[in-house]
């Protein structure tokens, strides 16, 4: 990995259930995420919402952002 993908995070807005939201991921998570949303011919956002959905029911929810990290990490794993 060279130092130019050191990036701080980047915030974007999107619908998530009906309600604007933030989420801040690095660069990186980012092309990760919009690859995993075109592989699963799905909306950025309504994959998004579905990692959330799938984020409330644990018994202490991380927040978004992490649980975006995590999500792909397991994918990549997978």
């Amino acid at each position: 990995m060279t130092a130019g993908k050191f990036v701080g995070p980047v915030k974007r807005s999107m619908m998530i259930a009906g309600h604007a939201t933030s989420i801040s991921l690095e660069p990186i998570f980012w092309e990760a995420l919009r690859e995993a949303a075109e592989a699963e011919a799905l909306p950025l956002n309504a994959l998004v919402a579905s990692i959330d959905a799938e984020r409330i029911q644990a018994k202490n929810p991380p927040n978004l952002a992490s649980a975006i990290r995590v999500w792909l990490f397991e994918r990549a794993l997978s």
